[in-house]
């Protein structure tokens, strides 16, 4: 299964978005505000997710989190890149 993929099931799955299935997810559509709509709580609900399945934390005060949760594909690139 690709990254992205696995990322879209994660948001699915963790946020508990049950109207919203992985494939209806745009990997370049913006995931906050506009997109799928996700807000603050989300982002570090899905910090988390993604330090406990892929073993990358996502600091909190990064200053890249606006460029990292932009989109499925961003979120994907940087989990590809800082993964042990």
């Amino acid at each position: 299964m690709d990254l992205e993929r696995e990322i879209k099931e994660l948001i699915v799955e963790a946020l508990m978005l049950d109207d919203v299935t992985p494939e209806s997810i745009d990997s370049s559509a913006p995931l906050f505000v506009e997109g799928l709509g996700l807000d603050s709580i989300d982002a570090l609900e899905l910090a988390m997710a993604i330090d406990k399945k892929f073993g990358v934390r996502i600091r909190a005060d990064d200053e890249g989190n606006k460029a990292i949760f932009q989109n499925v594909k961003n979120l994907a690139a940087y989990v590809a890149q800082h993964r042990g």
